[in-house]
């Protein structure tokens, strides 16, 4: 999501000055991010091709337990994915397809039936508020009539922003969630989307159009498979996301690693993901509103800050893989500005981790944490920000003593926030 443009404007200079001796190579350090994109990507398809699995084994066989594993799979999927998002912002490729892949919030009607006493019939900012695609043969998207007999990835992608509004989405990670848990119509209260495993059922069908659904999220999961796929590649040694960094000079490329890790820690994690939320009490702001499984999508965010930051990732077989980092650069640079981000970057994912520890515990869920007069929810989330913030402003400092140039997403929650809603 975006916003206005926050960050500190600092005059390029060289890298060359004595400070700089112990220093990795500003060049290695880029060509390690390029490296470090290709490994998290490839982790975050290898991930989606196991829930892909266990998607068509529901599908195969639809029950409580066969969703059951669909819905866990795609929620340990979701984790090696949000690490991700930290290589956004500052690599235009990288946005441009995210959109296919993570967009919300989602207007859940274009895809399949919803309740109508909560969700409504028709909405003045979207025609196609309550299209359900699974449920057509055809839709209307402007002037256009659009054959939906069949579904494919291209249609999915097409319905993404269809008619120039952004919560018409069809394909991506909230899709398929969707899709799984159906909507969450427990508001602040307790208790996630509840979609019964026979609307995928062809011989005890519910709500309809099962042959239709199971359909759509088969198509939906590979559609996600493949743009993954499709994203590890282009930071693969012939990508054209790695020649689009790589053809970058030093001081440039090293302003994208920042830029990414700190648009991501403000403008949209503390911005658009939290502080947005907290200001309308409303649990549609909630990420993965669906599954209740936001404290962990915001928790793994930051885990990818951090590993951008410091060059280093676990991959999903329990191996490291690291290498000369951005971290290392501000070091040999200014050791104190080093140790402020360490800092603010541990505080950052304490906060967050508190936050996820709650939910987990099973005493509060996030969009509970959002209600309006919840003290303790509130301030759990407001410290999340607060310390994502902080961090920014650090690694702010930390493109400073490079003497880089960056512009950070911002977010109009945190700095116009009497905007909000208007």
């Amino acid at each position: 999501m975006r916003a206005q443009i926050f960050g500190a404007m600092v005059a390029i200079a060289t890298l060359a000055s004595p400070a700089f001796a112990d220093a990795p190579k500003p060049r290695d350090v880029v060509v390690h991010y390029a490296d470090l994109a290709q490994v998290m990507y490839e982790s975050s398809a290898t991930a989606a091709k196991d829930m892909q699995k266990s998607v068509l084994a529901f599908i195969d066989a639809p029950s409580a337990d066969t969703l059951a594993k669909a819905r866990d799979a795609w929620k340990a999927a979701r984790a090696p994915y949000q690490q991700t998002e930290a290589f956004r912002f500052g690599n235009k490729i990288v946005d441009d397809w995210e959109g296919n892949v993570n967009a919300w919030p989602l207007d859940e009607g274009l895809i399949d039936y919803v309740d109508k006493k909560s969700y409504g019939e028709k909405s003045d900012e979207n025609p196609l508020y309550s299209a359900n695609v699974i449920a057509s043969k055809t839709i209307r998207i402007g002037k256009k009539t659009i054959d939906v007999t069949k579904i494919t990835p291209q249609l999915l992608h097409d319905l993404n922003t269809a008619g120039g509004v952004e919560a018409n989405v069809g394909s991506g990670w909230h899709a398929i969630e969707f899709l799984l848990w159906g909507q969450d119509l427990n508001g602040t209260g307790k208790g996630a989307g509840d979609r019964p495993y026979t609307d995928y059922d062809l011989k005890n069908c519910t709500h309809g159009n099962c042959d239709r659904r199971a359909q759509y999220l088969k198509v939906a999961t590979e559609t996600l498979v493949a743009d993954l796929d499709e994203m590890a590649a282009a930071w693969g040694q012939k990508g054209k996301a790695r020649a689009a960094l790589l053809k970058k000079k030093d001081k440039p490329a090293l302003a994208v690693i920042f830029t990414g890790i700190g648009s991501l820690s403000y403008g949209e994690l503390a911005g658009e993901r939290m502080k947005l939320g907290l200001i309308l009490h409303d649990p549609e702001e909630e990420h993965d509103c669906f599954s209740d499984n936001t404290h962990n999508s915001h928790y793994f965010d930051e885990v990818g800050i951090r590993d951008v930051y410091y060059g280093r990732y676990t991959k999903l077989d329990g191996t490291v893989f690291s290498g000369p980092s951005v971290a290392d650069l501000v070091r040999a640079a200014d050791p104190k500005v080093a140790d402020e981000i360490d800092q603010k970057s541990d505080a950052a994912l304490a906060a967050l981790k508190k936050i996820k520890d709650t939910a987990d515990s099973g005493e509060m869920a996030y969009d509970m944490m959002l209600a309006e007069g919840n003290e303790k929810g509130a301030k759990l989330i407001q410290d999340g920000v607060d310390a994502l913030v902080a961090q920014a402003h650090a690694i702010e400092r930390g493109v400073a003593v490079l003497k880089l140039q960056i512009k950070m997403e911002g977010s109009d929650s945190l700095d116009n926030p009497k905007a909000v809603g208007k």
